[in-house]
């Protein structure tokens, strides 16, 4: 099938494993609000929330640790900021109470209150069949600036090799036509931690770029193969709560075997108006020396390539009746063995992107020289890791515990 082994090459992260050798916003004045998110009832922490100003496209994502930071401009002359997430009622916090504060937010269960329209019109694939066919109705047909936060991590068992991030202005096409992406990296930072001439260095290939292809509503064609639901079998899960709106879990899993993999995974979908709002999904990895041909780029004679885990995350946000990319996760785990070796090298690959502002108007494409290709590795583009200043008033998904403290470890080590 032509169309699904295209798929796979664009979207398969790319990893190039090789033997490592001896206009974005603009920084005016700002508010800071951080904290962290908690279950109401529980304590437990709330990860991957979607903090942002109402009715503007300003926003981040909290981490793995339920933390945030988000830096308003004074101009939006905004009131209140509000938190959402899958399950959870949206809370609205006002900002003159937690400027300067860093403090906890709690969230309570949003009770799924079961309606008629509840009830299942159609079997899954049918809904899922509609929902695409609504994109022109439930997401943008015209063209968008956005803002991005993006950043990516090579670890190696604890041990992090590589940290890099950026600030990323995108051209988001139209969801309707042939039109893609572009994304341009407007300033960014790095750090590696190789400590050995033998070590192998893990790179990946297309950063942000992958991270838009990963947007599975547009592109149906180059990332799971939603172009062809005969690639899928469907089924109803749950009802689930998000943005104060039901939706149906339907769980999809392969229904063929193909030349390439395809994917077990979940979407979310609007009961009201059948939008996608959230997608989560993993490769089948049942055949290991197939899967491992989506991931390997390059690599040395004799180095044995197993892809053990992987885990993708989608998610939309609305806004006024349509909905953008609002947030991308990739955690790739995979192991690296030598012939006639007796210890295996354990690696774990994560990419996010947040979307953290928006605009509609005066949009015009990338020049071809601005443009982050897909044949691009990030970590060899950004600069300026050490820069304690540089992320001004730009907006970032703050570092878990674990990525915080190899961000000091790196940093340390780049200035003896």
């Amino acid at each position: 099938m032509k169309t699904l082994k295209r798929t796979l090459k664009l979207f398969s992260l790319l990893l190039i494993i090789v033997i490592a050798s001896g206009g974005a916003l603009s920084q005016n004045t700002y508010l800071t609000i951080s904290g962290q998110l908690k279950d109401a009832k529980t304590g437990e922490k709330i990860i991957y929330a979607t903090i942002a100003i109402p009715n503007t496209g300003v926003g981040t994502v909290s981490n793995s640790d339920g933390e945030f930071t988000l830096k308003v401009n004074t101009s939006l002359n905004a009131e209140y900021f509000e938190v959402s997430h899958m399950s959870y009622a949206t809370a609205k916090f006002r900002i003159s109470e937690t400027v300067g504060n860093e403090k906890t937010y709690y969230l309570d269960i949003q009770p799924i209150q079961l309606k008629e329209i509840s009830i299942l019109q159609g079997d899954a694939r049918g809904i899922v069949e509609k929902a695409l066919w609504n994109k022109k109705k439930n997401y943008s047909e015209t063209p968008n600036m956005m803002t991005g936060f993006y950043r990516e991590s090579v670890r190696q068992r604890r041990d992090y090799l590589s940290i890099s991030e950026a600030v990323v202005d995108i051209y988001k096409a139209p969801y309707t036509g042939l039109q893609g992406d572009q994304v341009k990296v407007f300033k960014g930072r790095k750090g590696s931690n190789v400590k050995k001439a033998d070590t192998l260095m893990v790179q990946l290939q297309g950063g942000p770029n992958v991270s838009l292809l990963l947007d599975i509503v547009k592109n149906t064609d180059l990332s799971i193969a939603l172009d062809n639901l005969d690639n899928y079998q469907f089924e109803f899960g749950s009802v689930v709560n998000i943005d104060n709106r039901l939706n149906w879990i339907v769980n999809f899993s392969p229904s063929v075997v193909r030349e390439e993999p395809l994917y077990y995974g979940k979407l979310f979908i609007a009961q009201d108006n059948l939008a996608i709002t959230r997608a989560e999904f993993s490769l089948d990895l049942k055949d290991a020396d197939k899967a491992a041909h989506v991931f390997v780029q390059k690599k040395p004679n004799g180095l044995q390539f197993m892809p053990t885990s992987t885990s993708y995350l989608v998610t939309y946000k609305e806004q006024g009746g349509r909905y953008y990319l609002n947030y991308v996760r990739v955690d790739l785990k995979f192991t690296c063995d030598w012939k006639r070796k007796l210890f295996k090298n354990h690696y774990t690959v994560m990419s996010e992107m947040a979307i953290t502002d928006r605009k509609e108007d005066h949009i015009v494409k990338f020049a071809g020289h601005d443009v982050f290709r897909a044949d691009m590795v990030l970590t060899e583009k950004v600069q300026d890791f050490t820069d304690v200043d540089f992320w001004g008033a730009y907006n970032i998904i703050e570092p878990d515990n674990s990525i915080e403290n190899a961000i000091k470890k790196i940093s340390k080590s780049l200035k003896k």
